[in-house]
C-alpha cells in the first residue's frame, strides 16, 4: 500500500485535557443539580430562558418551520421509522423446553426511559433528532427526553425543536454539551433518569456518555465523524472528491480516507479536493480544510483484496464503494458502521434521509458493534421454569460442578430440593474431579 497523503493527527489526539474537564463538569452537576445545570447553561451557550420547552413553545415551532421542510422532516422521520420497525421485527420472544419439564426463554422489554442528544453548534442537526426520538419510539420507550444547544435569546432551533416534537419526544431541554448529558442521565428538569443515552455530538459530548456509560447505557463509544471512499478506475473523480470533502465539513477533526485501486484516480482526487474545500461557505471551508489536512489520507492499494484488508483495519464509521462488483464487495467487507454501495448512493443521504440510522461506531468501535438500532433501547431479559420431575437432572449436575469449584452453598440449593422432591433416593452428590 502507498500513501499519497499521510494524516498528522488521529482522533484521540487531545483526548486527556476533555477527559478532564468533563469529568469535573459531571461531578459538580451531580453534586449540584439543576442550579449548576443552569449556570453552565449561562456560561457556555448565553441562554437564560427556560429549560424545559413548553407545549406552547413545540406549538410555535409548527409555525416557524415552512411546509416544504416540515415535509423533509417527515418524510425522513418516515423512512427511519420504517427501518427501525423491520428491524424491531427480527428481535423476538421465544421460548423452548431444554428437557423434560424445563422451560426457559428470551423476552423484550424496552427501557423505561431515553435520553436523545441534537448536536446545535457548527450546525443545527436535525437530521440526530430524527434518528434517536424515532427509533427510541419504535422501540416501546415509554418516557423520551431530549435535548438540543439553545441558541442566546432563541432557545434551539425551531426545525430541530419541530423534528423532536413529531418523532416523539415527551419532554425537551434547552440544553447542549455535558450539561444537556447530565441532566437526562440524572433526571434533572423533570425528566425520568436515562437509562440509555444516544446521539452524535462533540468530544465533550461523546467523553460525558463514555464516563457515565455503566451507570447509563449508551449507543456507543463515539469520537469525530469519519469517512471511507473505496474507489477503482469506474469511479468518477470528481464525486469522490465531493463526498469526501462533504464529510470533512463535520469538524475540524472530522478524517476522510480513499483507497483506490487506481494511482490516476488517486491522483485526481487528491489534486481536486483543495479545490471544492475552497469553495465552501466560511465556516465549512474552515471546518474541511483542517480536517483534509490534519486527517485526510489517500492510499493506493495494488488490488481489491488488499483494499479490503486496509479498510478493515480502520473499521470506518461510512463506507463508500464506488467501484464495479458492488455485490464482492458486500460480501467481502465487515467492519463498518454502515456501508453504502455504489455511486447512486452517498453518506450524505445516509446522515438526512434515506431511512438506516445516522448514529454509528467510529474510531475502530466497527470492529465490534454496529450502529444506533432498535435494539439499543431493548432488553433482552432470560427466564425459565421447571417441573419437580425436571429437578432429578439439573440437581444433580449443579450440586456437582458447584462442589468442583468449591461453591458450598450453591450445591446444597440443589441438595435441599433433591432431598424434597425425592425423599429417601440416594444421588452421588460429590464434586470430585
Amino acid at each position: 500500500m502507498e500513501y499519497l497523503k499521510k494524516a498528522s493527527k488521529t482522533a484521540a489526539t487531545g483526548e486527556q485535557d476533555v477527559r478532564e474537564t468533563v469529568q469535573s463538569m459531571l461531578d459538580e452537576i451531580e453534586s449540584g443539580g439543576e442550579a449548576v445545570v443552569r449556570e453552565y447553561a449561562h456560561k457556555l451557550d448565553l441562554w437564560e430562558g427556560d429549560i424545559v420547552v413548553s407545549d406552547a413553545q413545540r406549538r410555535a415551532s409548527h409555525e416557524a418551520v415552512n411546509q416544504r421542510l416540515k415535509d423533509d422532516i417527515l418524510f425522513a422521520r418516515d423512512n427511519v421509522q420504517r427501518f427501525a420497525q423491520a428491524q424491531l421485527s427480527t428481535i423476538g420472544d421465544t421460548q423452548l423446553e431444554l428437557l423434560p419439564g424445563l422451560l426457559a426463554g428470551q423476552k423484550q422489554i424496552p427501557v423505561s426511559a431515553a435520553g436523545c442528544y441534537a448536536p446545535g453548534g457548527r450546525y443545527s442537526h436535525v437530521a440526530s433528532a430524527i434518528m434517536t426520538a424515532t427509533t427510541a419510539k419504535v422501540a416501546g420507550v415509554k418516557h423520551i427526553s431530549a435535548c438540543s444547544p439553545p441558541r442566546p435569546g432563541v432557545g434551539m432551533h425551531p426545525a430541530v425543536l419541530y423534528a423532536l416534537d413529531v418523532c416523539g419526544a415527551d419532554t425537551i431541554l434547552n440544553l447542549g454539551g455535558v450539561q444537556g448529558i447530565a441532566a437526562m442521565a440524572f433526571g434533572l428538569f423533570g425528566t425520568s433518569p436515562a437509562r440509555v443515552l444516544a446521539g452524535p455530538g462533540n468530544q465533550y459530548v461523546a467523553e460525558a456518555k463514555r464516563i457515565l456509560f455503566g451507570r447509563v447505557g449508551i449507543d456507543m463509544f463515539a469520537g469525530p465523524t469519519e469517512s471511507m471512499v473505496i474507489a477503482d478506475s469506474s469511479a468518477d473523480p470528481v464525486i469522490v472528491a465531493a463526498d469526501l470533502v462533504g464529510q470533512a465539513e463535520h469538524g475540524y477533526n472530522s478524517p476522510v480516507w480513499l483507497i483506490s485501486t487506481d494511482r490516476k484516480l488517486a491522483t485526481e482526487v487528491h489534486k481536486l479536493i483543495p479545490e471544492l474545500i475552497a469553495d465552501l461557505p466560511k465556516l465549512n471551508r474552515e471546518n474541511a480544510t483542517i480536517a483534509w489536512e490534519e486527517y485526510g489520507e489517500i492510499m493506493v492499494c495494488d488490488n481489491r483484496n488488499e483494499a479490503v484488508e486496509v479498510s478493515d483495519s480502520y473499521a470506518s464509521e461510512h463506507l463508500q464503494i464506488q467501484a464495479d462488483d458492488l455485490d464482492w464487495w458486500l460480501d467481502n467487507l465487515t467492519n463498518y458502521g454502515s456501508l453504502f454501495l455504489g455511486e447512486e448512493t452517498t453518506v450524505a443521504y445516509g446522515d438526512k434521509v434515506s431511512g438506516p440510522n445516522h448514529v454509528l461506531p467510529t474510531k475502530g468501535a466497527a470492529h465490534y458493534t454496529g450502529g444506533l438500532s432498535v435494539g439499543k433501547f431493548i432488553k433482552t431479559v432470560t427466564w425459565q421454569r421447571s417441573t419437580r420431575q425436571a429437578n432429578r437432572d439439573i440437581g444433580q449436575a449443579c450440586a456437582r460442578i458447584s462442589r468442583l469449584e468449591g461453591m458450598e452453598g450453591h450445591a446444597r440449593s440443589a441438595d435441599v430440593r433433591l432431598a424434597k422432591y425425592f425423599p429417601g433416593e440416594n444421588f452421588d452428590l460429590t464434586g470430585a474431579s
